[in-house]
């Protein structure tokens, strides 16, 4: 599953993670730190709709 930002697009595929961000590969979207940003734009998981 794919989660797209909705302010500046950014996407964070589950699949693959964001290693760059300290996310492993399948972590899933909804097993993010409730306090977990955009790495781009600093917006919230409240931001993001599936893709």
């Amino acid at each position: 599953m794919k989660y797209v930002c909705d302010i500046c697009g950014w996407v964070y595929d589950e699949e693959k993670g964001s290693p760059e961000n300290g996310i492993p590969a399948g972590t899933k979207f909804s097993d993010l730190p409730e306090d977990f940003v955009c790495p781009l734009c600093g917006v919230g998981k409240d931001n993001f709709s599936e893709e």
